[in-house]
């Protein structure tokens, strides 16, 4: 059975390249270009996991990840955050908003592969 990652980013580079990592490792990757377009795709189909960003335009990842609990379907789903934010308190916030995980970039291929294994097998 595929999983299905819905990876939001406002860098084209970033998204290429997570997109790229988990296809590579069987996983089938819907990308979205900010915190709106992600909370678009995702209401319009079931992801078994979302990766995003927290600094983008229109909606930033911790909005979207308040947004995103508040909807039945992704009460439970795992969410990382995969972001140049790493101080503490942003940690904190993300993990009040419902965010499972918490990656830096720039982050390792190989472990952006075993995290999301870690999370969804």
């Amino acid at each position: 059975m595929s999983k299905a990652v819905l990876a939001i980013d406002d860098s084209p580079s970033i998204r290429q390249m997570v997109a790229f990592t988990l296809k590579n490792a069987g996983y089938d990757v819907v990308e979205a270009n900010d915190g709106m377009d992600g909370l678009t795709k995702a209401k319009a189909q079931g992801f078994n996991l979302v990766l995003t960003d927290q600094n983008m335009p229109r909606m930033d990842g911790l909005t979207l990840i308040k947004n995103l609990r508040g909807l039945p379907q992704y009460r439970s789903t795992p969410i990382l955050m995969l972001t140049t934010e790493s101080s503490d308190a942003m940690k904190a916030q993300g993990k009040a908003a419902g965010a499972t995980g918490w990656l830096v970039k720039p982050f390792d291929p190989q472990k952006l592969v075993e995290v999301v294994k870690k999370v969804i097998g």
